[in-house]
């Protein structure tokens, strides 16, 4: 069960062939590092930072309420120039709710992030949804979720998801959110340094 969590496997990738779910680059070894569920001061100003530091470009899949109750922190994501994507209004997951209401709320957060990037909360919608989603904005899903936000795992587990799953072109999956905080602070510093010695480099997602 976790290989497949932090891994999808082929036939749930062909359901949205919509979606974007690993970019590779020929003759580059290339990561594209996501975070999702912000932005909040508590953990979003620490990941871009750490991101400065490394002199990392990043992408930020954003909860549009947060957007609009930490707006600040949203334009420092802007300004220190990462990409950045919608996450849904209210973080709804696709299968609970009927494909208008969702893209409503989709198309409300859009009114705060204004990006063509979108990727569903929980990686989760019906192929219908995603159909409809596709004529408005570019669907990103991942190759690899480092399961953060995960209370069963240890940030070294979580390291470890990274060290086993990553490949030339892997779209990683962080979360710069409350409940992810205790495994980022260990796992995220420390898979940027095992990802540079493994030659990657690491690009942001294209708005």
């Amino acid at each position: 069960m976790a290989n497949w969590i932090a891994q999808p496997p082929l036939f749930y990738r062909m359901l949205f062939p919509e979606a974007s779910w690993r970019i590779p680059r020929r003759g580059r070894k290339v990561v594209y590092l996501t975070f999702d569920d912000g932005p909040i001061p508590e953990v979003t100003p620490w990941v871009l930072d750490l991101l400065d530091r490394h002199k990392i470009k990043a992408t930020f899949f954003m909860v549009g309420d947060n957007v609009r109750r930490n707006r600040e922190v949203f334009e420092e994501v802007r300004r220190r120039g990462h990409s950045y994507g919608n996450h849904t209004m209210h973080h709804l997951q696709g299968i609970k709710e009927c494909a208008v209401k969702y893209l409503r709320d989709i198309t409300e957060a859009d009114s705060f992030i204004d990006s063509t990037l979108f990727r569903p909360p929980h990686g989760i919608i019906y192929p219908r949804q995603a159909r409809l989603i596709r004529s408005h904005y570019n669907i990103v899903m991942y190759d690899l979720v480092t399961r953060d936000y995960s209370k069963r795992l240890t940030g070294e587990q979580v390291l470890d998801n990274v060290k086993r799953y990553t490949r030339n072109g892997s779209i990683i999956v962080f979360h710069d959110s409350l409940r992810a905080e205790k495994n980022l602070r260990y796992a995220l510093p420390r898979a940027i340094e095992w990802l540079k010695e493994q030659g990657y480099e690491f690009l942001p997602l294209p708005m």
